[in-house]
């Protein structure tokens, strides 16, 4: 059974996976403490996550193993602690379940039950084509510019838009790293700003998406902060903030922010995931 520290939080903890069924692993971390100072302007949004790692047994005892789409809406009062989904994840795998189905309405009301929220989710087979990378990334990327300065911390002072000249705009990033606030490890994220108003400077995007370099929050909060960010200073009417993050532990959480219409799909798996 693992253990857990003061606060309930298993992250930054060294536990043993549980094997038998353990529902009472999940830690909710309520959304409102990430958002001090952030303006939720955002009309829609979600996080996904790609569960890489679930397994469990059949009727019979035997081994079965899928991969698991959980999205969680971005108005729940909370999210579940990663390292904690993890852990209850390893307690299937040694519990028999009559039919996927039953597997799906206990994770289902599991995970709702946690976060405060109602959940989508569903059970993929392992070699569904639909967990291949698409094969190109629409929109112009970021990384081929060189910013006169690089921040050493967030700093939306550096945006530069140019109010007179409207423009459609999707940019993007794979150079986005920020740090986890519990354990301070590295997490790395593919970045998509998609927009229509006043145009951005490119080069300035970069410049201000680079600071998070050294910036400790989790997946979710660091794109509400750009989202917020980007939002104050363009007033658009029309953006999409969506990040697609490297996976940790088997598990990957890729956030999304929007308000207005228009858009195209999210942006779909990037080669690194």
């Amino acid at each position: 059974m693992a253990s857990m520290n003061d606060k309930g939080m298993v992250l930054g903890q060294q536990v043993a996976a549980p094997e038998r069924y353990a529902p009472e692993v999940l830690f909710p971390i309520p959304r409102q403490q990430g958002r001090e100072g952030i303006q939720t302007a955002w009309d829609a949004g979600a996080d996904d996550w790609t569960g890489w790692e679930v397994s469990w047994l059949d009727p019979n005892g035997m081994p079965d193993a899928g991969v698991l789409q959980l999205r969680v809406p971005a108005d729940s009062p909370h999210i579940v602690e990663s390292k904690s989904l993890k852990l209850y994840l390893n307690s299937l795998n040694f519990t028999a379940f009559d039919s996927r189905q039953v597997l799906l309405d206990t994770l289902r009301s599991d995970i709702a039950g946690c976060i405060g929220s109602p959940v989508q989710l569903d059970l993929l087979d392992v070699g569904s084509a639909m967990l291949r990378p698409e094969s190109a990334t629409r929109g112009d990327c970021l990384d081929v510019l060189v910013p006169e300065d690089l921040p050493e911390s967030v700093d939306a002072s550096v945006l530069q838009v140019d109010t007179g000249q409207p423009a459609t705009q999707c940019l993007y990033t794979r150079l986005f790293r920020s740090c986890c606030p519990v354990t301070g490890q590295p997490d790395w994220a593919s970045v998509f700003v998609e927009h229509d108003g006043a145009a951005i400077s490119p080069v300035s995007l970069l410049a201000y998406l680079l600071g998070y370099r050294r910036h400790q929050g989790f997946h979710e909060q660091c794109v509400e902060s750009v989202f917020s960010d980007i939002h104050a200073v363009t007033q658009s009417q029309c953006l999409r903030v969506s990040a697609r993050f490297l996976r940790r532990g088997g598990l990957e959480i890729n956030p999304w922010r929007s308000i207005g219409t228009g858009f195209g799909p999210l942006p779909g798996r990037q080669p690194r995931q």
